[in-house]
């Protein structure tokens, strides 16, 4: 009976790993709404397009963001298997559309319907993210740093695996690119959709610190990736042969870290010498249930640190002090992605494919970093976690700063910081947002946060670049909708650079405000 036992409980913690695993992988393939730089000359050119009609489209990609609030709160009602079958069929239909224009094998749509696929492949991401974000963290809620820094890496590098595979097998060339984006995510998910689902957390100190090492080895095959990627990315014209090569180790690399469900099962089967103690529920956990009943029982106003509704959570100061920081983070970093094609052929550069894969592997950097090691610190100094999203905003403001002055290298510089910078900012808000206001909403919550992308993309990419790329061009061509010099972006660098001092002061205030908070969640993560 014991074998049986000890059979099952394997079966359900190698599934849940197994779980995790496709949640990186649709996760690897679901980062394509960052992607835009790589196909928008073609559509501006197609489409003869001024600069703010082409970033006007970028932000009408990012405003599938703001319909995210559907996937939020159908994640409270439907299993994680429907959530990914919309996400992937809606990603289908919107890239498949592009990729239809841009191969010319139809004529141009008009301007408002382009506006329309464009912004279903960029709420297709919404849906993908919320099931694997909401699954993943409530599965693993002891280590929701590292799960946030794991998953939201690896959408960072999806640009990067998308822009490299690109151009290994199809030389850069624009539909190609389209293709891909609408069929592999497509397919990932499909076969996403028979593992991810929801798995009772761990419940033991024992188990905890299984995930810990497990989280470690996740953390190294991921840097690998990284670097494998970013190796490729500097070789300079490789031949069919290297390329070919190098996408077959590219899925080889994604593929590794199914050894973690595997050792996971087999080590499972090995006696379990204290199944008493996995049947019980620590003292903690009791604790939250009974403020989480009496919440929804209405007895009390939760405080920040406990389950919230939205309207709780939306009444309080401490969430619009995050939203209104992860605003000035994200929309700047936005700005910069969206527009990124544009700034490297202002300040010379043809080719601009390496700055879009260096954003998506330092963003990467970013995001793993900064998830595991504001874990770290909490557990040993109770420091807050939007503490390092205030950090985040200084280094991106100086990033901002050195891209203004256009010195030679400026724009690699660049692309490096704010990648790093955008990716600290998104995996620290995700796991923050559930510590504040907690998980039974947490799908909801999640998604007003990401409203922020399209607020952002509309406010500095929409009206901020676009408006002041189109005057400078104007200016200096005589009414052409090009612009070739530093001056094109210099004003933009140096609002969105106030920008960030704005989110700084924020989140430092937010950091004082919960300082209580984290040490209490110090204290239960010390607690064995």
């Amino acid at each position: 009976m014991g074998f049986f036992h000890s059979s099952s409980i394997s079966r359900s913690t190698a599934g849940k790993w197994l779980g995790l695993v496709t949640a990186v992988w649709i996760q690897s393939i679901s980062g394509n709404n960052y992607t835009f730089s790589n196909y928008s000359d073609a559509l501006k050119s197609l489409m003869h397009l001024t600069q703010v009609e082409l970033n006007n489209l970028s932000v009408a990609k990012d405003v599938g963001k703001a319909f995210g609030l559907l996937a939020g709160l159908a994640s409270d009602r439907f299993p994680t298997w429907v959530i990914l079958l919309i996400g992937s069929l809606e990603g289908l239909l919107g890239y498949g559309v592009q990729w239809l224009v841009v191969s010319q094998r139809i004529p141009p749509l008009p301007y408002w319907q382009m506006c329309i696929f464009l912004c279903m492949g960029g709420n297709s991401t919404t849906w993908m993210n919320t099931a694997v974000l909401v699954t993943s963290i409530r599965n693993f809620r002891k280590n929701r740093g590292p799960v946030s820094g794991i998953l939201k890496g690896f959408v960072g590098l999806s640009t990067g695996i998308f822009t490299n595979l690109c151009s290994a097998l199809f030389a850069d060339d624009p539909s190609s690119f389209l293709i891909m984006l609408s069929i592999i995510p497509f397919a990932v998910c499909l076969a996403g959709i028979f593992f991810l689902r929801e798995s009772p957390p761990a419940s033991t100190a024992a188990e905890n610190e299984e995930e810990s090492k497990y989280f470690g080895i996740l953390n190294v095959l991921a840097v690998i990736v990284a670097v494998y990627l970013l190796i490729f990315g500097f070789i300079p014209n490789p031949s069919m042969l290297v390329s070919r090569a190098f996408a077959v180790g590219l899925l080889v690399l994604l593929a590794s870290p199914l050894v973690i469900p595997v050792h996971s099962y087999f080590k499972g089967l090995r006696p379990l010498l204290d199944i008493e103690e996995r049947g019980k529920e620590p003292l903690l956990r009791n604790e939250e249930k009974a403020r989480v009943d009496e919440v929804v029982a209405g007895k009390r106003r939760p405080a920040v640190g406990e389950e919230h509704t939205i309207a709780e959570a939306l009444a309080t100061i401490d969430f619009w002090i995050l939203f209104v920081s992860f605003l000035c983070g994200v929309g700047t970093g936005l700005a910069v992605m969206n527009n990124m094609g544009q700034i490297g052929l202002a300040l010379g550069y043809s080719d601009v494919s390496i700055f879009v894969s260096l954003t998506s592997i330092w963003g990467f950097f970013g995001r793993i970093i900064s998830g595991s090691v504001s874990e770290y610190f909490i557990k040993k100094a109770a420091t807050p976690r939007p503490l390092w999203n205030a950090g985040s905003q200084i280094v991106m403001g100086v990033g901002y700063v050195l891209m203004a002055m256009a010195v030679p290298g400026s724009l690699y510089v660049g692309s490096v910081v704010v990648g790093i910078c955008y990716g600290v900012r998104l995996a620290i808000t995700v796991p923050t947002a559930s510590e504040l206001f907690g998980l039974r909403y947490y799908g909801l919550i999640y998604n007003i946060l990401i409203l922020n992308l399209p607020l952002g993309s509309f406010l500095f990419s929409g009206l901020l670049a676009g408006i002041l790329y189109d005057i400078e061009a104007t200016a200096v061509s005589g009414g052409g909708n090009t612009c070739v010099g530093a001056h094109c972006y210099r004003l933009v660098f140096i609002i969105m650079a106030v920008a960030c001092i704005v989110g700084f002061l924020l989140d430092i205030l937010l950091s004082i405000r919960t300082n209580n908070v984290y040490k209490k969640i110090s204290a239960s993560k010390g607690r064995r």
